[in-house]
């Protein structure tokens, strides 16, 4: 079955991001961004903008009728995927295919659960380096999905299918035949660098170049390193060197999503981060005290909220 027509739930920097590019090769009416009627009124409003060009998107409610997507993108925060599940009960199908670009380990199998696994993709977003304000968002590296099976091996033909559909819209992605591997580097990433440049209040090129910041971010990383060997998925320090390579792709001026939570004065996604490799390490017996010092210090910042 070919893909005609994608769903996005979630108008954030990968919402504006992926839906800004896939606005450019499908028809207005096969991109629906799915939001509650109040934030599709202010949307409308205020206008949602990429790189300073206004996206015209199709706005749908959980409430419209319509048929089920071919591909659905999840592009919430992690706080608000339980209403992102139920606002978008009418866009899944049989067919229905799901990709969740969310951080951290656990939101496929939330996924899943609510419906079948067997329509759930493994997903990665990496190599961005967006940055929303307000209701602009301005990236200069627009990186890509990295996607593939729930287990290691060969790709499926739902696999293959999703590719060919990025490969007549332009859309960059890679296909990865461990996603559970991939899983856990982009995690590995996250725990260092959204933490260290939200502390450490700079940008990209503050943990780009040798310092403390920079070392302070590796040593988180090597947390999860360790932890991954306890549960089989064995990141090394090669893994730890590819994802520190992806990061001095990305432009110097630019900040993670947590670095923005915090400058913004959001709640952030501390607990899925640091509050995750803390419990982890408790589990398994493994030290992680850069992550307690990432925790302690995010949660002293947001109680000044």
């Amino acid at each position: 079955m070919k893909i005609k027509t994608v769903s996005i739930v979630g108008l954030g920097a990968l919402g504006i991001l992926f839906g800004s590019q896939l606005a450019q090769k499908l028809p207005k009416e096969n991109l629906r961004i799915i939001a509650d009627s109040k934030r599709i009124a202010r949307y409308k409003k205020v206008g949602v903008y990429c790189n300073g060009k206004a996206c015209d998107f199709n706005y749908l409610t959980p409430e419209d009728a319509t048929t089920p997507a071919d591909l659905l993108l999840f592009t919430v925060k992690y706080s608000a995927l339980k209403d992102a599940i139920q606002a978008v009960q009418k866009q899944v199908g049989e067919n229905t295919i799901i990709l969740s670009a969310l951080n951290g380990i656990t939101s496929e199998e939330i996924i899943g659960e609510a419906f079948g696994r067997d329509k759930v993709l493994y997903c990665v977003a990496q190599g961005m380096d967006a940055v929303k304000v307000a209701n602009h968002l301005t990236y200069q590296h627009k990186g890509l999905l990295c996607f593939g099976d729930r287990e290691p091996g060969e790709p499926s033909e739902k696999v293959k299918r999703l590719a060919r559909f990025f490969d007549e819209v332009d859309f960059p992605y890679e296909i990865d035949t461990d996603m559970p591997k991939r899983l856990w580097g982009k995690f590995m990433l996250n725990v260092g660098v959204n933490q260290t440049v939200a502390v450490y209040r700079g940008n990209y090129g503050d943990v780009q170049r040798e310092g403390k910041a920079r070392e302070t971010m590796i040593a988180a990383m090597r947390e999860v390193l360790a932890i991954s060997s306890k549960i089989g998925v064995n990141l090394t320090e090669a893994d730890l060197n590819y994802w520190l390579q992806v990061l001095g792709t990305l432009n110097p001026e630019g900040k993670p999503s947590m670095a923005q939570d915090v400058e913004a004065r959001r709640f952030s996604e501390v607990e899925l981060f640091a509050g995750t490799v803390i419990d982890l390490g408790k589990k398994y017996g493994i030290a992680t005290p850069v992550n307690q010092f990432f925790y302690d210090k995010i949660k002293a910042i947001e109680r000044e909220y």
